[in-house]
């Protein structure tokens, strides 16, 4: 138990560390992250906060969906964006294509080790992995589906209020789940009876999203 929960919290924080270094690398980020940026342009509040904020907005919309969460949801929520802005306070923006290239895909490396280390602590799930699994089982549809309705809205919602969009959002979306994908049995930490079956683990566990 000790080694899920310390692997719980390392996970998060390197999430948000790691989407912090996809902002930083300037080329593109994660749809979710997109829209956080968005929302922070024009409330000024930093997108750490605002990761947080989100995350609590789409735990509420848990509620029609008859989800529960996990103590890892709750974590999730508060760490991940508290990770996000701290990095983001120490590290400053990258110039230039190929140290922006290499800081982006640091990034990426980063989310899908922490997705790893978090979603194998099974502790519950992200807000936004809640979300999708929620429409999933409530409306019938699949994973893939839910996910890809629910992404594409908050980015095209992130490019509307300013949120970067570029290159690193296509190579954030192509890397991400054959990272997790090896990530994920290297750092499952949960009693083999409690891991979900293969289907659903690739569709609700890959993250924004994060998984955050």
């Amino acid at each position: 138990m000790t080694r899920r929960v310390v692997q719980l919290l390392i996970g998060l924080a390197l999430y948000g560390a790691g989407c912090a270094l996809t902002i930083r690398a300037g080329l593109g980020v994660d749809p979710w992250t997109v829209f956080a940026q968005g929302v922070s342009l024009r409330t000024g509040i930093g997108v750490g906060w605002v990761t947080n904020i989100l995350g609590l907005l789409v735990l509420l919309g848990w509620i029609p969906l008859r989800q529960k969460p996990g103590v890892g949801t709750i974590a999730n929520i508060l760490l991940v964006g508290t990770s996000m802005q701290a990095t983001l306070a120490v590290i400053p923006p990258v110039a230039g294509l190929w140290a922006g290239l290499a800081v982006l895909l640091a990034g990426i490396v980063a989310v899908a080790v922490a997705s790893g280390l978090y979603i194998g602590a099974g502790f519950g799930p992200g807000p936004r992995d809640g979300l999708m699994t929620g429409l999933h089982t409530r409306l019938g549809w699949p994973i893939w589906a839910c996910r890809a309705i629910v992404e594409l809205s908050v980015l095209t919602a992130g490019w509307l209020l300013g949120g970067t969009v570029g290159i690193g959002t296509v190579l954030f979306a192509t890397l991400i789940g054959p990272l997790v994908h090896v990530a994920l049995p290297l750092l499952d930490a949960r009693p083999v009876a409690k891991r979900p079956e293969p289907e659903r683990e690739v569709g609700a566990s890959v993250p924004r999203v994060s998984e955050r």
